[in-house]
């Protein structure tokens, strides 16, 4: 991997308007410089849910820029080039995704989509929270791997130990 900048990281979610965006968020904040956080839909949504965005400020997490937008724009000559790309709902990891420049490492961290939850306002609520946790947890399990000590199939095998155990440890 490539250390003389900030590793790139697309989030990817159907509508980029709930997990996806809380995602971005979550590793704009977390990633400390050493990773610049994006996120994008497969057919995007055209707005941020109002409860991501309400949640995001609680939380004291960065809520500037943030815009539903198609994972086109990073499948593009001009985009950012994308070091990982990580699936946060089970539809966008079933999608035939574009194909990306500099062929990018990928895993799927599926979260339950709070954008569809049911309920009252504080069931709704509780879903974004819930989904704000489990996201922050896999995105401090990433943050904390040493990447360039890593050969390319252990860091592989690792981002995808991540998707798959990082619920469990938040449940």
């Amino acid at each position: 991997m490539n250390t003389t900048r900030a590793y790139n990281v697309l989030f990817l979610c159907t509508g980029n308007s709930a997990r996806s965006i809380l995602a971005e968020s979550l590793l704009s904040s977390l990633g400390k410089g050493k990773f610049r956080a994006f996120s994008a839909g497969s057919f995007p949504k055209g707005q941020v849910h109002p409860m991501a965005i309400e949640l995001l400020k609680r939380t004291n997490l960065p809520v500037e820029g943030f815009r539903s937008k198609s994972w086109d724009e990073f499948a593009s000559p001009e985009a950012p080039p994308i070091d990982f790309i990580f699936t946060v709902c089970d539809n966008a990891a079933g999608e035939v995704c574009p194909i990306w420049p500099g062929k990018p490492m990928t895993a799927h961290w599926g979260i339950a989509d709070p954008a569809a939850a049911e309920g009252t306002d504080t069931e709704k609520a509780f879903a974004f929270r819930k989904a704000l946790k489990e996201l922050e947890t896999r995105i401090k399990l990433f943050t904390n791997l040493p990447i360039d000590s890593l050969d390319h199939m252990t860091l592989q095998a690792k981002l995808g130990d991540i998707g798959k155990s990082a619920a469990a440890e938040t449940a």
